[in-house]
Parts: C-alpha cells; structure tokens; sequence
C-alpha cells in the first residue's frame, strides 16, 4: 500500500486486513441504512463487531479517536441496531470497535480499541 492514505475506503483496508490478521472474519463492509454507515462488520469468534475506522493526517482538530463522538455513536448504534433486525444469525454478542489510523514514520500507527463503546 502507498505510504500516503488518500482515501477513507485506503484506511478502510488497512483496517480490515489488520483485524483479519488478529484473527476476525469479514461479513460486510460499508454498510448502510438511511440513518446511518457502519465501515466494517466482522466476526471476532462467536461475537458480532461493528467497527468504524478513523484516519487522521495530523491532530490539529483532535485525534481519529476523539473524533468518535457521542453523535457518531449514536448513528453508529442506530445502523447497528438496523443491522441486526435485517439480519439474523445468531451470535454470542455484539461490540462497538474503534480503528484510529494515523501516519507514522514507517507506514502507519494503527489503534485498536475493543469495546469503545456501548448501545443503551
């Protein structure tokens, strides 16, 4: 991949092939309904995670995980929640992760944060 992510979809796929190599299963990406966007649903065992990634050139209006709000949650949790009334396969649970992609020296800082929130 080029040294350069110039595109949300570029960062997408960084993120996907990173949580693949630890080991989850991709089900979909970018998925939306009219409320909202998911970046990336994958299996982590038995447990369903739905996970937005974040990119960042620099930090000047706050890092790629400070801009997880609670607004983008909320959109998050509502689309999540579309999700599974759409579809029905059975799974232990379900998680919200967070992938914070930033540059760094060699290629890329990649954050995972499990569990970066939860749905009321």
């Amino acid at each position: 991949m080029e040294s350069s992510l110039t595109t949300g979809k570029q960062a997408e796929l960084l993120a996907c092939q990173f949580l693949q190599q630890h080991k989850l299963k991709l089900i979909t990406k970018n998925y939306h309904c009219r409320r909202g966007e998911i970046d990336l649903i994958m299996q982590d065992k038995s447990t369903l995670v739905f996970i937005e990634v974040r990119y960042r050139k620099n930090d000047h209006f706050g890092s790629a995980l400070e801009s997880v709000n609670h607004k983008k949650q909320a959109k998050i949790i509502i689309t999540a929640e579309h999700y599974l009334l759409q579809n029905s396969r059975s799974f232990s649970g379900y998680r919200f992760d967070v992938i914070a992609i930033s540059p760094s020296q060699q290629s890329h800082e990649i954050i995972w944060v499990k569990d970066a929130f939860h749905s009321n």
